[in-house]
């Protein structure tokens, strides 16, 4: 399956069609990636992801294939390409021997609906953990195991659980936990920092939202009034069951948790707007 979307992408430079996307560039060999959520055909948070993607390249010791102002213009050049202007953008820099390819192409949007918002997703607890977590790396035998199992068991997350038997991470988001006016988050150090999980931090900061760094043990989580997740596509969006037990979705603070960071990232994208390349 060609996950490239779209009509066009773009590989080390130059504009290609879609017809021909190879999956192979992006799944074999080492792979370093940010996908970048699009709206109103500019990216959101570009300057954080961008920061991100050079941790990630420094930390496994690898190269930048293309520089800021480089891929700024060539998503600006693709942006116009697409008549679709809410999309997810990826980003990806391909290490294979030595072939040495930097791509950026859309991927089909998958986005909560307002009825998932308001009722929660299912989330599922699955035994596995990240190898170098803080780095932003396809892993697909992790990503294929886990993808199957959401199918089986219908839900939309899976939340890691690791030899310690601690919830630290979504497959593909942060996690937070709520008791009263209180969130937990995993520590900084045992996960992906995702770009949404920043803001939220953030946010909670700026509101004097209570906030602890740590890790939830499996047999704590009843303990817990609700949980959400975060994340480029799905923002902020409350799980109403994880595994067996369920929560509350109907909570005011997730909301506004949510309408806030919206405002930040409205706020990143005038920025784009007035950057010059």
């Amino acid at each position: 399956m060609n996950e490239c979307y779209g009509k066009k992408y773009i590989l080390n430079g130059k504009t290609e069609n879609s017809d021909f996307f190879d999956n192979s560039l992006v799944y074999d060999g080492d792979s370093i990636y940010e996908v970048i959520r699009m709206i109103k055909g500019i990216p959101v948070f570009f300057h954080d992801h961008m920061e991100r993607l050079a941790q990630s390249v420094k930390m496994q010791m690898k190269d930048m294939l293309a520089d800021y102002h480089t891929l700024k213009k060539d998503i600006m050049h693709l942006a116009k390409s697409e008549k679709k202007k809410e999309l997810n953008l990826k980003i990806v820099f391909n290490y294979n021997g030595d072939k040495l390819n930097y791509l950026v192409y859309f991927i089909e949007p998958v986005y909560p609906t307002e009825k998932q918002y308001l009722d929660g997703v299912k989330a599922i607890l699955v035994n596995a953990e990240r190898k170098d977590p803080e780095a932003k790396v396809i892993n697909h035998k992790l990503r294929s195991s886990i993808f199957h199992k959401l199918i089986i068991e219908g839900a939309y997350e899976a939340l890691l659980v690791n030899e310690k038997e601690e919830i630290t991470e979504g497959s593909r988001s942060n996690i937070f936990f709520l008791k009263d006016d209180t969130l937990v988050t995993a520590p900084d150090g045992l996960i992906l920092n995702g770009i949404t999980r920043k803001y939220i931090l953030d946010i909670c900061k700026e509101n004097n939202i209570s906030i602890r760094q740590e890790c939830v043990h499996v047999d704590e989580i009843t303990a817990y009034d609700a949980v959400f997740m975060t994340g480029t596509s799905p923002m902020v969006l409350p799980f109403y069951v994880v595994d067996t037990t369920p929560f509350k979705v109907n909570i005011p603070l997730i909301s506004e948790l949510r309408r806030l960071y919206v405002v930040k990232a409205e706020e990143s994208m005038e920025m784009f707007r007035s950057e010059r390349i």
